[in-house]
């Protein structure tokens, strides 16, 4: 017996077995709902060729060929994905706004007894509650911001919180990238707008409006990224934590950290490039040359002094006044991510 089809308009207003999308792989990599699978009712080349015939010949033609195609397609993936299901299997199924696709793949399943359920409006009703959500979201939350000059290791700061059981918007690690001019990382691309966007504000969702998320100190631009305006403004209201390590122990860290661009072959020297303008031509030669002559502590330690922490002190002013409070570890104690998280959580409890 038939199960009936439901329907919802929110993809947050309960759990379900799975989120399917089942647009083309390559909608599904532009955004998507996260935690969602991708079971496309048409590859990439098929939804171009019905899209083709329904401009260009006639609409009726164009939906005879996509129901022949989706269902050769959901076919496969009866066989492939939901063969192991048991009874109980409730997956929510979106397409683009909700219609064939995701209607034609809903029937399928309910006709064997599954209770799957509709997405009303699809991926363009989705997209709206992210908008809406990353516009009101920020506010309801109490930031606290983890600053400090280029190589604090606030990266690491933000994991052992995370791993103390604290509350951690992660923006780099989100948009795949470290937020610098030499912050791409290697081998891995960063996320389009709209799935960063997504990403964001799916942790928020997720976190606890009564306890604090800690947030590295970021531009409004992490590489190709844009964060939130809201999400600016609610950062540039929070109490800022600045980390101080001292420069050898920072040169250290980011020689090591950054090794990637330490090889043959390096974009490093391209990248320098880019500084002309900001440097005069002779500074940004004379780290070319020390690159050249494999003196790489000292190229990181005079980008350091003469790029990066002149930036970061005019920055921080422009953006906090003096309201950041300094992270400095006592004499004796060696400077790490462990360190640093100890005396963050001691001064929230003493604020609290």
């Amino acid at each position: 017996m038939a199960a009936p089809i439901q329907r919802t308009a929110t993809p947050f207003d309960r759990s379900y077995s799975e989120i399917i999308d089942v647009r083309s792989p390559a909608e599904f990599a532009l955004d998507h709902v996260p935690g969602a699978i991708n079971l496309p009712s048409l590859s990439n080349e098929e939804r171009a060729k019905v899209g083709t015939i329904y401009k260009q010949v006639n609409p009726f033609d164009a939906r005879k060929i996509g129901a022949a195609l989706v269902f050769a397609n959901l076919s496969q993936h009866l066989e492939n994905h939901f063969l192991n299901k048991e009874k109980d299997y409730e997956p929510l199924v979106y397409c683009w706004r909700g219609g064939q696709r995701s209607g034609s793949v809903a029937t399928v399943l309910s006709m064997i007894g599954w209770r799957a359920t509709l997405l009303d409006g699809g991926y363009k009703t989705y997209r709206k509650t992210v908008i809406e959500g990353l516009e009101t979201l920020p506010a309801k939350f109490t930031f606290r911001i983890v600053g400090g000059k280029t190589g604090s290791a606030k990266t690491d700061v933000l994991k052992v919180l995370e791993r103390q059981g604290e509350q951690v918007l992660d923006l780099e690690g989100l948009a795949c990238h470290r937020g610098s001019l030499l912050g791409a990382m290697p081998g891995v691309d960063q996320p389009s707008q709209k799935l960063f966007e997504s990403m964001i504000c799916s942790k928020l969702r997720s976190f606890d409006e009564s306890k604090v998320v800690w947030i590295e100190s970021e531009s409004s631009k992490i590489g190709k990224v844009f964060v939130p305006p809201a999400l600016i403004d609610a950062m540039l209201k929070s109490k800022y934590y600045d980390l101080r390590p001292n420069v050898d122990w920072r040169v250290d860290y980011l020689a090591e950290s950054y090794a990637h661009l330490n090889v043959p072959d390096s974009q490093l020297p391209d990248l320098l490039l880019r500084l002309i303008g900001r440097h005069s031509r002779e500074t940004v030669n004379s780290w070319l040359d020390l690159f050249e002559k494999g003196q790489w502590a000292e190229v990181v330690r005079l980008l350091l002094i003469e790029h990066y922490d002149p930036s970061y002190t005019t920055s921080t002013k422009k953006k906090f006044g003096d309201r950041t409070i300094p992270v400095k570890v006592p004499e004796g104690t060696i400077y790490s991510a462990n360190s640093a998280v100890d005396l963050l959580l001691h001064y929230e409890q003493e604020s609290a």
